[in-house]
């Protein structure tokens, strides 16, 4: 039976070393700032936003969400980062994806500082992710190799697998794992006879928006699971990897809830910490 890698846990421990970490900074006269913008109703993105400021009070960070309507031009969108870019008291701006179709995603997202791109997409970090430097990381991709380290998993040499090439999770996750000596194969909806790749990883990381996609004769004993995925299913909320039989087969696996979801939000604090800092 596979060693749950509890998200809630992990990220309960973190909560009371940021809360440390932030109350030092304050001694010093520094408090980290975050700007979460919403733009329209998307249901699910109002719970992430939510979310996100209730961890900012727990640890005690500065946080604001500018709520703007549907139909929000994309000037004025660009004109409000431009301010909060040249804001001192602000270190992290986060624009909650998606956008309403009618603003391009892309240039909203180039148009935040590096320094303040908190959720590590600007084309700056991407480039220095891709090239091994120091940068600011997608959230959750950190919070993915943040648990890794924790239960103590042997990345050099290994062969992982990575289900789904989205700049967001699967492309710097496959990096991460590569800058850490690993084998890495990308599969996604073109890789034909798939479980011929998954069944030779030691690291499996399922991100692709499939709920149960990742059956127990995909996955070779023992590998470490470790599930993005979050589907909606009869009202439940389940994963992209069948949870109960892979769990039989592999090492290690990540819940759904309680995983790497709760990582991210961790993450993001993190960074905004770390923009502080710097």
């Amino acid at each position: 039976m596979a060693k749950i890698l509890s998200g809630k846990e992990l990220s309960e421990k973190l909560l009371i070393k940021q809360a440390e970490e932030v109350a030092q900074l304050k001694q010093k006269g520094i408090v980290p700032g975050l700007v979460v913008i919403l733009v329209g109703e998307d249901p699910a993105s109002q719970i992430y936003v939510r979310n996100k400021m209730r961890a900012c009070e727990k640890v005690g960070i500065y946080s604001e969400t500018i709520r703007l309507e549907e139909n929000t031009s994309e000037e004025k969108l660009i004109e409000i980062i431009d301010k909060l870019n040249s804001d001192e008291k602000i270190n992290g701006i986060l624009v909650q994806l998606p956008l309403p179709r009618h603003i391009d995603e892309q240039n909203v997202l180039m148009r935040i500082s590096p320094n303040k791109d908190v959720d590590g997409f600007h084309i700056a970090n991407a480039g220095k992710l891709f090239t091994g430097q120091k940068s600011m990381l997608p959230c959750t991709p950190k919070g993915i190799m943040y648990m890794l380290d924790d239960a103590k998993i042997v990345f050099e040499g290994k062969n992982a697998v990575v289900i789904g090439r989205s700049n967001i999770v699967g492309k710097p996750i496959a990096m991460l794992l590569l800058n850490r000596n690993c084998t890495v194969t990308i599969c996604h909806s073109r890789t034909q006879n798939l479980s011929e790749f998954t069944k030779h990883a030691d690291i499996l990381v399922a991100a692709v928006g499939k709920a149960k996609f990742v059956t127990a004769d995909m996955v070779k004993k023992g590998a470490v699971v470790v599930d993005v995925g979050i589907n909606r299913v009869d009202g439940k909320v389940v994963g992209d990897v069948d949870f109960e039989p892979v769990s039989e087969v592999a090492g290690y696996i990540t819940p759904v809830p309680g995983g790497v979801g709760k990582m991210t939000i961790s993450m993001l604090i993190q960074n905004t910490i770390e923009a502080a800092k710097a």
